[in-house]
């Protein structure tokens, strides 16, 4: 269902009739303030009905009674790592009384595509810190700029991996002072240098991370957001630290973990919705057996998506970019640039402050405002430069929603009061006294008041709307080609909701990211061949073509890397789901004789199996080695064996060392028993 068609109204017939159940329906979003959001807006529809409806936000803490009203309400809205990591934890806990979640029944997840499959390439994991001391780091970190690329080291960009050459292997022994890095007691030190350098080369501040209060935060690459509490794995982490001067954290060993693959395949009903699954139409279905299926637009799409313009290098891009947006905020056209990362959107925002163009900045770094902003996306003369994030699922509106942004509406309309305007506010305390005097007045406004003023701003809003109409609607501008054609639907999508006009257009540049990596050269040729100036474009439908090749090919890649993930966990999703079991099974205090006799029954078929491999015991040594093993257990007594071993069959021998170890259990039991009677506060 495209954006703007109502996906989160048309939601709440499945979680209705699924809550009717009993049972409990999860809501899943990407991030807190949707599930907030969505959780406000149509709970008021489920509680007319008489359902209950619950909010799972990190705001709330982890095993808590508020948490467990949450998930025992009707319906519990919340964002899917939440849901994963209280699944993983309500498995770690001591006592019953201490989980949350009820059985995982229904959920229905929105923007299904970012969260079943961007997000699936990591899975969650619950770790506890090491004893590892976090030196070495920070002396990697210092010796890593002077190891020289291509010639200590070669970078393969597209799996973003470092390899040490001979020469750098050698230079690493001198700067560590050891003889052979490949010794045994040396093998970390590649580990902790390979780190190094990826940190230094690879991983980009204001890209892949950012730096806040101290902490070295991951920037999710789908969506722009701050990802607060992950941690990149095997020592990544704590080498960005050391390379960023902060505290170096110790190294976390993995205590619980789970694919969001196999987390969402424990529900005995899973359903979805986004506007841009259908790419990945094959992934679903594969991986979750999920159906996708396209519903038609409300009215017809009429937005214009133009071809790409590509540059020679970025410079060039950014200046046409700013170009483009000056001579359409100069018209009235509302703009919403996207980019691939927080550095280009700060680099793109100073580029628009010198040229004294008014706008707005939504990324990783300020998305507590995110709704503010994308409310006032669509007024006029408004510019807007987004991450990926570009306020999925909020709708913009044209001319503005002014129910959106009513808290700044507020602020502005007290800011004007005559003494709150005449307060000074060159001090601290001068701003202090002046912002207590906006809130003061804007608490003592009566409903009547704001209403008022709310009509007001939607009659504004309205004669906004028809100018920005007049002019054609939103005008989305991309900065650069994102890996997965989806995300750049998504951002197209921004514009065109519900039969609006708008116009979308990609600015790239032969040094973007995607390009670089996999179409440079073809593309470099084709502007070779038209003798292309530095700062003009090349308009084609071919190269457009050859990008969408490069993309196609490293869906397919990153799909790769999410099935490794999966096929890994696979192997241990069994394991868990025992484990899970039988520890569930202990917590609620179940009889497990029977299920401890097949442990043991199978313990003891195995050790006679791995040791008398024939029907006949037909050496000393076999025996001997069985004996050994099942003395961890029982001791076995010498006329449990004939005097000739020879004559012992394996059958035989395997029906008495069962009988043994289950006597030696039985007995172990009643004298447990016959304690816990004369101990009762045992």
């Amino acid at each position: 269902m495209k954006t703007g068609e109502g996906k989160t109204l048309v939601a709440t017939l499945p979680v209705y009739l699924n809550a009717l159940t009993g049972k409990g329906v999860h809501v899943v979003t990407v991030n807190d303030y949707l599930a907030r959001r969505d959780a406000e807006w149509m709970g008021q529809i489920y509680r007319f009905l008489g359902l209950t409806v619950g909010v799972v936000v990190n705001a709330v803490e982890p095993q808590t009674p508020e948490r467990r009203a949450a998930y025992n309400a009707d319906i519990t809205y919340g964002t899917n790592s939440e849901f994963g990591f209280d699944y993983l934890r309500d498995n770690m806990v001591t006592s019953l009384d201490q989980t949350v979640m009820r059985d995982l029944n229904y959920a229905i997840v929105d923007e299904v595509d970012n969260i079943l499959i961007d997000e699936a390439r990591t899975p969650l994991i619950i770790s506890g810190q090491g004893q590892e001391s976090t030196d070495m780091y920070v002396q990697f970190a210092r010796w890593a700029p002077r190891l020289k690329h291509e010639i200590d080291y070669t970078i393969e960009e597209k799996t973003r991996t470092v390899i040490l050459t001979e020469a750098g292997i050698d230079k690493l022994e001198q700067l560590a002072g050891v003889k052979n890095i490949y010794d045994e007691n040396n093998l970390d030190l590649t580990r902790y240098m390979e780190n190094a350098i990826k940190a230094q080369i690879i991983f980009k501040r204001d890209k892949d991370y950012i730096v806040k209060d101290g902490e070295v935060i991951i920037v999710d690459e789908f969506t722009g957001r701050q990802m607060p509490g992950r941690r990149y794995s095997e020592g990544l982490h704590q080498a960005i630290e050391a390379k960023e001067g902060v505290k170096v954290q110790r190294e976390n060993h993995t205590l619980a973990t789970i694919t969001y693959q196999n987390f969402f395949r424990l529900y005995k009903k899973l359903a979805g919705m986004t506007g841009t699954a259908l790419t990945e139409a094959e992934e679903l279905h594969k991986i979750y057996k999920l159906d996708v299926m396209v519903i038609p637009t409300n009215m017809p799409m009429i937005r214009e998506n133009l071809p790409d313009l590509i540059y020679r290098h970025s410079e060039a891009k950014f200046n046409a970019v700013v170009e483009e947006i000056k001579a359409l905020h100069e018209e009235g056209v509302p703009v919403l640039v996207g980019t691939t990362s927080v550095e280009n959107s700060e680099y793109l925002s100073e580029k628009l402050d010198r040229q004294g163009i008014p706008h707005n900045v939504l990324n990783a770094k300020n998305h507590a405002r995110e709704a503010q902003i994308v409310a006032q996306a669509g007024r006029s003369g408004g510019v807007t430069i987004a991450t990926n994030m570009a306020g999925r699922g909020t709708d913009i509106l044209l001319g503005g929603n002014p129910e959106g942004y009513f808290d700044s509406i507020l602020r502005k309309h007290a800011e004007q009061v005559n003494y709150i305007r005449e307060m000074p506010s060159r001090t601290e305390d001068e701003q202090a006294d002046k912002e207590e005097a906006i809130q003061q007045y804007i608490e003592n406004m009566t409903e009547e008041e704001k209403n008022e003023l709310l009509q007001q701003k939607v009659r504004e809003c309205e004669e906004d709307h028809k100018r920005v109409v007049a002019l054609g609607g939103l005008h989305i501008i991309g900065t650069e080609r994102h890996e997965s054609r989806r995300i750049d639907n998504q951002l197209r999508g921004r514009a065109g909701r519900q039969g609006d006009p708008g116009q979308s257009r990609f600015f790239l540049a032969l040094d973007d990211e995607l390009l670089r990596r996999f179409a440079a050269d073809r593309v470099s040729k084709v502007m070779e061949m038209v003798g292309m100036e530095e700062d003009m474009p090349l308009e084609s439908g071919m190269v457009s073509r050859l990008i969408e090749q490069a993309q196609t090919k490293v869906e397919g890649y990153n799909f790769d890397i999410r099935k490794n993930v999966v096929d890994y966990d696979d192997v241990i999703a069994k394991q868990r789901e025992v484990i899970y079991a039988d520890r569930r099974a202990v917590l609620e205090r179940a009889d497990m004789h029977e299920r401890v006799l097949d442990m043991i029954r199978a313990e003891v078929n195995k050790l006679v199996d791995a040791c008398i491999p024939g029907n006949m015991v037909t050496e000393e040594e076999q025996l001997e080695k069985l004996l050994t093993l099942m003395e961890a257990w029982v001791h076995v007594p010498e006329d449990v064996l004939p005097e000739n071993i020879h004559a012992i069959r394996r059958e035989d021998l395997r029906r008495k060392l069962l009988d043994l170890t289950i006597e030696h259990y039985e007995e172990r039991g009643e004298k447990l028993d016959e304690s816990a009677k004369q101990n009762p506060g045992l």
